[in-house]
């Protein structure tokens, strides 16, 4: 076993991408096609199927909908290029982590990772089960929500078999990941397919008759759309946590981000357009699952095949989550801001258990709230506030530092107007969702006393360095125990 807490060692593997002689470094295997399906694959998960209703409930208006989704494909197509701009003049690890690090110092890096790590990460695995849970158990409830118990135990039930697969060996959570993400693709081909014959022969709903009839005019509400439809875009910055894995990646990250982001905003556009032709956006708001009412009104005897399609796609959305966000622990435990049994790994296999374990933990916690939509703006509150923190830097480093390399140099506009974005993003939701935004503000407050006491205090009393190495010791024991139990199965 080996700690990743300071020094790299030559028996550990190189997860965080910071290169010195003692470290296994990643290899540039990564062309531009991998590039383009690595956003893609990343992007389409869960929300296409789960945000449609939520980007409605707080737009009020179909023709809104559709602007408020083809707005968030450019608004991510713009922060990807500024986030380009970012991962080649800062060759550091862990993205918006590294990237605030370097442009503001300690403390600000630190609560991102806090609420990263108790907050992002966890709050998007709870939705992406829940979604998961929501549409396994809709055939079994068509005219009626599924009890609320149900989904949770389902969605637990979901979090802890993938977190156990993960923990127990890395070849069989890629195997999962390339099997689910195919189901992905095929269900969103099926709904744009299906509302394309539909409006050629003209058998749809009044969705587009009135299109902007009831359409909300709240800032604050508008701004609630739009965390629906951006959840539903999450990913585009994922590259950056990769750069050093890319071939040439001066050139085929720019040309990835200009492929990829117009790409997903066509198919979410698409998709979006076939749910409106099958469906009223009353029978939309009825439903927490609309795919499946979208087969139901479309496929008839068949009407299975596409929540059978939607619950693969949301189960490899859930590994593909909880197998990458370990990255991000081993860069903080890296710097010094993680205690090292948080980034014990087993050498043979390379699973960060305790990492994984903590991530199930708190995922666990933020199923206790069932409602998808209220965790969305929950989650993307804190997000955006962070996105734009990143932004500032930024712009603070062509200030601070104007001789800085800058391999991909973007337009000093683009920077600017995103961060304008970012800004209405998390200042309009205060007014129409303030309880969502008060606990997210609370839960980033909380991680300064914890950077106090974990960090800045560097004389800590004996039993309390005492207790952190009793963890570590046990932590490596469940680790050895847990392998032990794999080779005899």
């Amino acid at each position: 076993m080996e700690k990743v807490n300071g020094e790299v060692t030559e028996k550990t593997p190189n997860n965080g991408g910071d290169k010195d002689s003692n470290s296994v470094n990643l290899k540039k295997e990564l062309g531009l096609h991998n590039a383009v399906a690595m956003i893609v694959g990343v992007i389409v998960g869960s929300g296409i199927f789960v945000s449609p209703k939520g980007v409605l409930l707080e737009a009020g208006s179909v023709g809104i909908s559709l602007i408020v989704w083809g707005a968030c494909g450019f608004v991510s197509l713009i922060g990807a290029m500024c986030y380009a701009e970012l991962g080649t003049c800062i060759l550091k690890s862990g993205a918006d982590y590294a990237y605030i690090m370097e442009s503001f110092g300690h403390l600000p890096a630190f609560l991102y990772l806090w609420v990263a790590l108790v907050i992002i990460i966890p709050t998007g695995n709870a939705i992406t089960a829940l979604t998961f849970a929501n549409y396994i158990l809709q055939p079994l409830f068509p005219d009626c929500d599924a009890p609320s118990i149900a989904v949770t135990l389902i969605a637990a039930l979901c979090i802890t078999l993938l977190t156990f697969i993960n923990i127990a060996n890395v070849k069989w959570a890629v195997r999962v990941q390339d099997f689910f993400t195919l189901s992905k693709i095929v269900a969103l081909l099926m709904i744009i397919v299906t509302g394309i014959v539909k409006i050629y022969q003209g058998d749809i709903e009044d969705s587009f008759e009135a299109p902007f009839e009831n359409s909300q005019k709240e800032p604050g509400k508008v701004a609630l759309a739009f965390y629906s439809g951006l959840f539903s875009y999450s990913g585009w910055n994922y590259l950056n946590f990769v750069t050093e894995e890319l071939k040439d990646p001066y050139k085929n990250l720019p040309r990835a981000i200009w492929i990829s982001i117009p790409l997903v905003t066509i198919i979410y556009v698409l998709a979006n357009i076939a749910y409106f032709a099958v469906m009223t956006p009353q029978e939309m708001l009825a439903s927490n699952a609309v795919a499946v009412v979208f087969a139901s009104r479309t496929y008839g005897v068949m009407a299975w095949i596409m929540p059978l399609f939607v619950a693969f796609s949301t189960f490899g959305g859930v590994n593909g989550a909880i197998f990458t966000s370990a990255r991000l622990f081993f860069v903080g435990a890296r710097q010094g801001h993680l205690p090292g049994f948080l980034a014990t790994i087993n050498i043979h296999r390379y699973t960060p258990m305790p990492s994984l374990m903590f991530g199930c933990v708190m995922t666990l916690i933020m199923l206790s709230s069932s409602d998808i939509y209220a965790l969305i703006n929950y989650t993307s509150f804190v997000a955006s506030g962070f996105i734009g923190v990143s932004i500032a830097g930024m712009l603070y480093l062509r200030y601070s530092r104007p001789t800085m390399e800058r391999p991909i140099k973007v337009n000093i506009v683009l920077p600017v107007f995103f961060m304008i974005i970012c800004l209405f993003l998390v200042i309009m939701p205060l007014t129409s969702s303030p309880m969502e935004c008060f606990i997210g503000i609370i839960m980033v407050i909380t991680g300064i006393p914890v950077y106090l006491t974990g960090v800045v205090w560097k004389n800590k009393p004996k039993w309390f360095r005492s207790l952190l190495e009793q963890c570590t010791v046990l932590t490596q024991k469940a680790c050895l125990s847990l392998q032990e139990e794999v080779k005899e199965e």
